[in-house]
């Protein structure tokens, strides 16, 4: 028997653009829909032709470079929005037009003010129009799950009737149940007229928490489209996430016994060129792309993913297109990690050189949280009985900005070093964040750049204010490029500027270690053998 094939439709550039925070430059959808169309998806919903001239272009830009994928745009029921859709999609070889109507009592009654009657036949006029400027033609019947279900099926029957290929069962608000909607496509999948010739389509939201496990339930009940965005990413709560619903069915084909053709090894850089392009990235704790997914920090698993990974983790980070091995040095670290990480930079931990370095690194972990490998490299300096690894820190930093236009912000650096004292140094930028950064690197004397910059700026509990009435507290993370590698660092502190310096400095500092140990690599080999 065949396994069944999920078509993936891709809704990230128009129902996930949609939401609050998620805008793109026509540039950046670009980008975007060449990552998802490496990833494979089937259908890209390049956008709303109708919503703005920009948005109309960007869908034609995608239409005319991107290939592989079928282009598909959104169109109300108008004939003056299907035409701008048509038009959008027109230099695609593959294209689609996607039209919906409010079907629920609610949106009859309080959005469109239309009888049941006026509803359908806004459906069998406008499908057909469609179907007239374009062979695929989708049809959505907008909060599906609080319609009745007759007027559902009936609904769904007159746009097979005229010409749809598609016929699309949203959650528009998600409101239902995994048991309800496979109950619901069931019913759809014998009862609609006309439903061999079309594919059931599910579109879920994730307002309960539940649109994965939705989207799977309705695959169960019969759906044979999904429509998903690249990080959840959609109005309010967002919809389901393509990540989670193509990796669920790859771990588990066992329980849903169907197939996509995803690259899901290009999960991950699909995922970080969205967050490029909305300046928003998933929550550390987000399901497969999130940046603790495959991140360990705690002993016990640790110890066991060191013996094999397939303790804690049911599937590979190389799965989804990253190379990690997951172990995160903090204050639930145990034994094992520390000496698995202090071997692979040529250390070897055993005895009491084991203990001393344990504990030291214990007091390090509850004073830092994450202790990085500028700082573990210290500590395993002083256990050789060495000359510390001393690290640099930030003491000071000031920047002049001034008002005309031809002059760059200035930035004066101080850092001191355990052996080298305190050092100054001053850079010029277009940014004055650009300019504090440079003079660290000239300090350090290791160029970089930085590649992601991510800052949490906590407000103090009002019921409890600080002295100056704000007492926020700001965390920034840090990726940084050196060469052709990537080198994070964190910081916490009460201001912004100079947390993201001290952020910059951990992550250079990390970067200079690793480039230290590399160096003396091949002698303390020599000294091991």
């Amino acid at each position: 028997m065949t396994t069944p094939r999920i078509t993936i439709f891709d809704t990230t550039l128009r129902d996930g653009e949609q939401a609050p925070g998620f805008s793109m430059t026509e540039d950046a959808k670009l980008r975007v829909a060449r990552a998802l169309a490496a990833l494979r998806v089937d259908v890209i919903e390049a956008g709303f032709a109708a919503a703005s001239p920009g948005d109309a272009r960007a869908i034609e830009q995608i239409a005319r470079t991107v290939e592989g994928p079928v282009i598909c745009a959104l169109a109300r029921t108008t004939r003056g929005d299907i035409d701008a859709a048509a038009a959008a999609i027109a230099p695609a070889a593959r294209r689609r037009i996607h039209t919906f109507l409010g079907t629920s009592p609610t949106h009859r009654d309080y959005k469109l003010g239309m009888t049941r009657a006026q509803v359908l036949e806004a459906i069998k006029a406008h499908v057909a129009y469609a179907r007239e400027r374009c062979d695929d033609v989708e049809f959505s019947a907008e909060d599906a799950i609080r319609t009745e279900r007759d007027f559902l099926v009936e609904a769904l029957s007159i746009a097979a009737r005229e010409g749809a290929t598609t016929l699309n069962v949203p959650d528009t608000v998600g409101y239902t149940t995994p048991e309800e909607i496979t109950d619901l496509f069931r019913h759809l999948s014998t009862h609609v007229e006309g439903i061999e010739g079309a594919v059931l389509s599910t579109h879920c939201h994730d307002d309960l928490g539940m649109a994965v496990a939705n989207s799977l339930a309705a695959i169960r009940g019969g759906a044979r489209q999904v429509e998903v965005a690249m990080n959840g990413i959609g109005e309010r709560a967002g919809n389901c996430a393509l990540e989670d619903l193509v990796m669920a069915i790859r771990v588990r084909g066992d329980a849903f016994q169907v197939s996509h053709d995803i690259d899901t090894t290009r999960l991950m850089g699909a995922s970080r060129a969205l967050a490029q392009a909305t300046n928003s990235h998933p929550p550390r704790n987000k399901s497969i792309v999130g940046a603790n997914a495959f991140a360990h920090e705690s002993g016990i698993h640790q110890h066991g993913v060191l013996q094999n990974r397939e303790t804690y983790e049911i599937m590979k980070p190389e799965d989804i297109g990253i190379q990690t091995d997951g172990i995160v040095l903090g204050k639930h670290s145990g034994r094992h990690a520390l000496v698995a990480r202090a071997k692979a930079l040529g250390f070897v931990l055993e005895g009491d050189a084991l203990d001393r370095a344990f504990a030291t690194f214990k007091l390090v972990a509850d004073e830092v949280g994450i202790v990085d490998t500028a700082r573990l490299l210290s500590i395993l300096g002083d256990q050789e009985g060495g000359r510390a690894n001393r690290l640099w820190s930030l003491a000071k930093v000031e920047i002049r900005a001034p008002l005309t236009p031809s002059a760059q912000p200035m930035a004066r650096v101080e850092l001191t070093h355990g052996e080298r004292g305190r050092v100054t140094d001053i850079a010029t930028a277009p940014g004055a964040m650009d300019a504090a950064f440079l003079a660290v690197s000239q300090i350090v004397g290791l160029p970089a750049r930085v590649h992601q910059l991510d800052m949490q700026y906590v407000a103090i509990d009002p019921d409890e204010p600080a002295a100056d009435g704000q007492g926020a507290n700001v965390l920034v993370e840090v990726q940084v490029e050196v060469g052709d590698e990537i080198f994070a660092g964190r910081a916490r502190a009460r201001d912004i500027l100079p947390c993201c310096v001290s952020a910059y400095l951990d992550a250079v500092s990390n970067a200079e270690a690793v480039r230290r140990v590399r160096a003396t690599m091949p002698a303390r080999e020599a000294v091991a053998a």
